[in-house]
């Protein structure tokens, strides 16, 4: 089947960039339908905005340590998944962190290491132990004060999953969508090929962790997502070294997402404290680099690639086996001439040639 239009949109939402590009036959009904998918997405930054005095995840903050408080059926359904995800990997994934975040300053201008008091404190307001959830009422109960919800380590990727969702619901035949370099979400495939092709690039502070594939024979429209090719041609590989690729990942109805440790953060003394720490011990997040997570939901691949930053190679094994056919990279420091250790599960690793 020929898809012969093409429609790109944008749309800043969540301190990000998000991008659509669809392909389909009915160029109207497509933009009809990206425009949905963004508006959804504005509702959910609206929703779960954690700097917002009027959002639902504020309002939750503010009220749940002294009575249980009644959310929307998504909101509730997302608290329950991230609870899941909390068990199943040992804490390493945990949306409580609030108090360990402003406890280092990460919430503001700055950052600070904590003092041990301080630290301690925090540590005892964090923890999905301190979250009851009422399936049958909706409700949400804090079991202490100063417990609060962040949504930031998952909220995108839901946002780009009930995003992707409305697109198929409107019979969108292939669309790829992306928010902040972080997740992207593949539907069917591209015009001229069988998948979408997305690369990860290697660990650097301020370069994009998804980068596009390069590829000239590709082109895309005025206004296409900056960071995704349609298609790509493998046979390129010097273009490939010289962005720095670990890895090329063709996507059909999947979502890949990659976390890594740089970004908002500061230095004290021989730390490096990030916009990542381990809940566990409210420390930085500092056994890898960076570490993607490629599955059917983007909702799960944003929780479960955090929670793999956290744990590192260690923890590797565990984290790919919680779903049958999910795709792993975890990038550490390397040692001597190697800057990296890769280690990869359903991934193919290319040299980082540069």
């Amino acid at each position: 089947m020929s898809l012969p239009h093409t429609v790109a949109l944008a749309r800043q939402a969540m301190a990000t960039r998000f991008e659509i590009v669809l392909h389909g036959e009915e160029p109207v009904s497509l933009r009809a339908a990206g425009e949905e998918a963004l508006d959804e997405i504005e509702r959910l930054d609206r929703q779960l905005n954690l700097y917002s005095t009027t959002s639902e995840i504020a309002r939750l903050n503010a009220r749940a340590a002294r009575e249980p408080v009644r959310v929307e059926p998504g909101l509730f359904h997302l608290l329950d998944q991230a609870q899941k995800i909390h068990q199943e990997t040992g804490g390493a994934f945990d949306i409580t962190t609030g108090p360990l975040m402003r406890c280092s300053g990460l919430m503001g201008h700055g950052g600070g290491a904590p003092h041990p008091d301080a630290l301690a404190d925090a540590r005892a307001r964090t923890g999905m132990h301190l979250v009851e959830l009422d399936a049958k009422e909706l409700t949400v109960r804090f079991a202490r004060e100063g417990v609060m919800l962040d949504l930031g380590a998952i909220g995108k990727g839901y946002a780009i999953q009930r995003a992707a969702e409305l697109l198929r619901e409107a019979r969108v035949p292939a669309a790829i969508l992306h928010g902040g370099t972080s997740t992207v979400c593949a539907l069917g495939h591209p015009p001229g090929a069988a998948e979408w092709r997305v690369a990860i690039a290697c660990p650097e502070d301020g370069q994009p962790a998804i980068q596009p594939v390069p590829d000239r024979k590709a082109t895309q429209p005025t206004g296409a997502p900056s960071l995704i090719a349609s298609a790509a041609d493998p046979a390129r590989e010097s273009e490939k070294a010289k962005l720095g690729l670990l890895a090329i990942l063709p996507l059909h109805n999947e979502a890949l997402s990659v976390s890594a440790v740089w970004g908002k953060s500061f230095q004290s003394g021989n730390k490096t404290y990030g916009h990542v720490l381990d809940p566990r011990t409210g420390e930085p997040a500092s056994r890898a680099l960076l570490a993607a997570v490629a599955h059917t939901s983007a909702t799960e691949t944003d929780a479960l690639s955090t929670a793999l930053l956290t744990v590192g190679s260690a923890g590797h094994d565990a984290i790919a086996r919680l779903r049958p056919g999910m795709r792993t990279l975890v990038v550490e420091p390397g040692t001597g001439a190697d800057p990296f250790q890769v280690r990869a599960r359903g991934i193919e690793i290319r040299p980082p040639l540069r």
